[in-house]
């Protein structure tokens, strides 16, 4: 069905992949000269503010599942309330609240967890792991296609933002490819964050943030930064797929989705043709039942999960899956700019890593003098919805899209970990990642390589109540297609490679090989280091 791959890149001792080539150089160099996983990751991410900065930043979310060499398994969960003063009554007037600037964004949460990362694994320094970082945005990263795209598709909002427009439209256009695009801004806010990260959130910078928000008219009071400003350590949400337990991200990521999807199609596609009418159906339907159960009762306190997730419920609903009946429910999915990265050392530790800015360059709103561009994951996330478990509310953390996993074995051993950006696509593309690998076989790369399919309308709180349809790449066979309409479904086709999403997977044999592999839709690739 795909024409494009490349073969997975192997290895013995340790591993990581990402979005773009600068960042998993940045990891495997860390890797070489003797940090763990969590290093290695923390220094990925700094880079892909500055190679990927539409889709991550200081100002975004960012979230974690780590894997100890004995077998433990935690996470981190960085992401932050809206404004204190941001009552349902605050709204009332509006029918949503906005995607761009100051009143769709909600305190960063990645600083925060990046530090909790760092507080509990690290062997390396952060000013160490991020000055490569500095010194690259210092200088300026040439820049790259996505960028350009990112530029244009926001070009507007990049105009109207002084800081925005500095860096990425410096003479009034989008900049070309290969362009060096300076930052020394944020080059000393990286440095500044990486000798004392409390300084974004009850320091300076979050004086700074919390008046130009004000300014701007969010009623951000400055006590709801500080309350972002440490991240504990959590236990990872699990379940089970193919005889492999799955840790997943807690609330208020959906990660509970992919374990619910996991639920409902676990031994139901094994033995159906791989990527044939029948097991997307399956997966369709059961993405389908998910992002109902979202949006009708999950909120970020976890009352709602517990009720999805509930044995004698998802086995209700698989007998309905069996029965073949076509579900039609009401909800919408939305893309989302995101990246990830995965990253495992030669002792075993591991670590499946995502952040976003929500939207492509956030909010458009940066904090002057700073570079630091703020997400909009309160415009994008929460309802203004009276009496839903998601309303908007002061000290509620809005729904998420991020979520990342790892699978082990019965013992506990690695077996494989990953991550996938895009939006409401990424809960049903990481669950097609896991039926890749563990129904199937597939390696790494053929598992990020293969044809995409995305039920259309999640839960975005922007698109809800739009037409359903089921987005396919052109990839998937005109047979399977004509089937799936058969089946009841409106089939939409989109370009090869048009679904969007850069998956990074790394998989560990029982011979203790590494085998792992970049998305082609980006450019990231692989690196071994043994």
């Amino acid at each position: 069905m795909n024409s494009v791959q490349r073969p997975p890149t192997l290895s013995t001792g340790g591993m990581v992949s990402s979005s773009h080539p600068a960042a998993s150089f940045a990891g495997a160099r860390v890797l070489a000269d003797g940090g763990n996983a969590i290093d290695a990751t923390l220094a990925m991410a700094a880079i892909t503010w500055l190679t990927l900065p539409g889709q991550c930043g200081i100002g975004g979310d960012a979230f974690a599942v780590v894997r100890e060499p004995d077998g433990r398994v935690w996470t981190v969960n960085g992401s932050g309330f809206g404004p204190d003063g941001g009552t349902p009554d605050f709204y009332r007037e509006r029918s949503g609240i906005p995607i761009d600037g100051a009143l769709g964004v909600a305190v960063p949460g990645a600083p925060a967890a990046l530090a909790a990362l760092h507080a509990h694994g690290a062997r390396t320094a952060l000013t160490q792991l991020w000055e490569p970082a500095a010194r690259m945005a210092d200088h300026g990263v040439p820049c790259s296609a996505k960028t350009v795209t990112d530029v244009r598709e926001a070009f507007d909002a990049v105009r109207a933002d002084a800081d925005l427009a500095a860096v990425y439209t410096p003479s009034g256009v989008p900049p070309a490819v290969g362009q060096r695009l300076p930052q020394p801004d944020l080059a000393r806010t990286i440095r500044r964050l990486a000798a004392a990260p409390e300084w974004f959130y009850t320091g300076e910078f979050a004086e700074r943030a919390v008046a130009v928000l004000r300014a701007a008219g969010a009623p951000f009071t400055g006590d709801e930064w500080a309350a972002g400003a440490v991240v504990a350590p959590e236990a990872a949400l699990t379940g089970g797929y193919a005889g492999a337990t799955i840790h997943q991200t807690p609330l208020p990521t959906p990660g509970w989705m992919v374990l619910q999807q996991a639920a409902l199609c676990d031994g139901a596609l094994g033995e159906t043709p791989w990527l044939g009418a029948e097991a997307i159906d399956r997966m369709a339907r059961a993405a389908r039942l998910a992002f109902h159960d979202r949006f009708e009762l999950c909120g970020s306190d976890g009352s709602g999960v517990r009720e999805v997730l509930d044995p004698r419920r998802i086995a209700e609903q698989r007998r309905a899956l069996d029965a073949s009946a076509q579900q039609r429910l009401s909800f919408s999915v939305a893309g989302g700019d995101t990246t990830c990265t995965v990253a495992v050392d030669a002792d075993g530790r591991a670590v499946s890593f995502i952040h976003s800015l929500g939207f492509t360059f956030g909010a458009k709103t940066t904090v002057p003098g700073t570079g630091v561009v703020l997400n909009n994951r309160l415009g994008r996330g929460a309802y203004l919805i009276p009496g839903h478990p998601n309303e908007v509310a002061p000290r509620r953390k809005p729904l998420h899209t991020l979520n990342a996993w790892i699978a082990t074995g019965t013992d506990g051993e690695l077996l494989a970990l990953g991550a996938i950006p895009g939006g409401d696509g990424q809960v049903q593309w990481n669950m097609q990642l896991l039926s890749h690998l563990f129904d199937h076989g597939l390696d790494p790369a053929e598992a990020v390589s293969a044809p995409r399919f995305t039920v259309f309308p999640g839960s975005d709180a922007d698109v809800i109540g739009q037409p359903d349809e089921l987005r396919v790449e052109a990839t998937i066979p005109d047979d399977v297609r004509t089937r799936l309409r058969d089946m009841g479904h409106r089939v939409v086709v989109q370009p090869a490679f048009g679904a969007g999403g850069s998956a990074q997977v790394i998989r560990r044999d029982p011979r203790g090989v590494l085998s792992g592999a970049a998305d082609p839709r980006q450019e990231g690739i692989a690196i071994g280091v043994d």
